[in-house]
């Protein structure tokens, strides 16, 4: 099946995907210098009252899920890219389906119909 998708939108794709990429890689960056024991530098001045420490623990924790939303975000921003590459860009990987271009505008990650999912 050849791709649904005009060589003008998968290049436009591409470019929104590598632009989503430069982000993406920016934050986990921005992420790794903040990393977890910022909060305790702070408290440190501080009795470790057992709210701080919940409060600190809280802290981490949130960001450690936000450390892996961004890199599993970053591992399909590079399945996407591969896709592209091998010409099945927007195509449902469930059905073959072609994918709506509305719906790569929204989610250019997509892998599947919105139905599907």
């Amino acid at each position: 099946m050849s791709n649904p998708l005009s060589t003008e939108k998968l290049d436009y794709f591409k470019e929104q995907l590598l632009q989503l990429k430069k982000e993406t890689e920016e934050e986990i960056q921005t992420e790794n210098k903040t990393g977890p024991n910022e909060s305790v530098q702070e408290l440190a001045n501080y009795d470790n009252h057992p709210a701080d420490m919940g409060t600190e623990q809280f802290e981490q924790q949130r960001d450690a899920g936000l450390n892996l939303m961004l890199r599993d975000r970053l591992q399909e921003i590079n399945a996407a890219l591969r896709r592209i590459e091998d010409g099945t860009y927007g195509i449902s990987e469930k059905s073959g389906k072609p994918i709506p271009v509305e719906r790569l505008e929204v989610m250019p990650t997509a892998r599947n119909l919105v139905e599907e999912e």
